[in-house]
């Protein structure tokens, strides 16, 4: 696998900072991402390492998106326009749409115990196999249970399941759910976790999860709504970037939120 590629997602350090602004695919125009620009450009101030997005977004705003890595959404799901999303449902852009906008790895989500897991990590499955014959690293998305799993299916052993499933399909790095025992994911993962955010929290909280994983093992995270629907989402990227990359504190990250 290309280290040039991954080099652009990962830092030196073996970290990452992934802002997923992915959210349009299923909201719409959600809180905090309603004019892609002005939020793309605020988080990209702050020095995450990445963004995962669209393709669309990828395409109209390659200028903006230029100083970070880029990790394209290559898999589509129903919106929450009607009822609920229940995500994945297969793929949507392969290896050269993500050639096109300059991507440096793909992203899949698959759901594992779920009624869509056998089409979910079929899709995963393919789309490794098609990339990695171009050179392009994946991130699997393991989401056990679907994205309205019950509680069981967010704890450490469902998670570390559905991770070690994402590596044992050949994915060159996992994103799972933040869980208690979170160093039972990790170290049962042979590629690196990173932690998701889901719906939005408390700063206080979303800060303390990340030091957490961190401590445990996880090489960075990969979250959206936490991080743009912040009241300042630069400010709150930057202490995420702390947190990953400077083994801030939760204190000292809140310091740099608080301004």
């Amino acid at each position: 696998m290309s280290s040039r590629r991954l080099d652009r997602i990962f830092g030196s350090d073996g970290r990452t900072v992934i802002i997923a602004l992915d959210h349009g695919l299923i909201d719409g125009p959600c809180p905090g991402f309603e004019q892609p620009a002005g939020t793309i450009s605020a988080v990209v101030a702050a020095g995450p390492d990445a963004v995962l997005t669209s393709y669309g977004i990828a395409q109209s705003f390659a200028a903006e998106l230029d100083p970070v890595g880029l990790i394209l959404r290559s898999d589509g799901s129903v919106s929450n326009l009607g009822s609920p999303s229940t995500g994945s449902v297969g793929q949507f852009f392969g290896v050269e749409d993500a050639q096109r906008v300059g991507a440096d790895a793909l992203a899949v989500t698959a759901l594992p115990g779920s009624a869509s897991e056998a089409d979910t990590l079929a899709n995963l499955a393919h789309t490794i196999s098609e990339a990695h014959r171009s050179d392009l690293p994946v991130m699997a998305e393991m989401v056990p249970g679907g994205f309205d799993s019950p509680p069981e299916m967010r704890g450490p052993d469902a998670v570390a399941f559905a991770a070690r499933l994402g590596a044992e399909l050949g994915a060159d790095f996992v994103k799972a759910p933040y869980c208690d025992d979170y160093a039972r994911v990790t170290s049962s993962t042979f590629a690196p976790v990173v932690i998701l955010g889901g719906s939005k929290g408390s700063e206080a909280a979303t800060l303390a999860n990340i030091r957490a994983a961190v401590d445990a093992g996880a090489a960075g995270v990969a979250m959206g709504r936490n991080v743009f629907q912040s009241d300042n989402p630069t400010a709150m990227t930057r202490a995420v970037v702390a947190v990953v990359h400077e083994d801030a504190t939760v204190e000292e990250a809140l310091a740099i939120l608080d301004g």
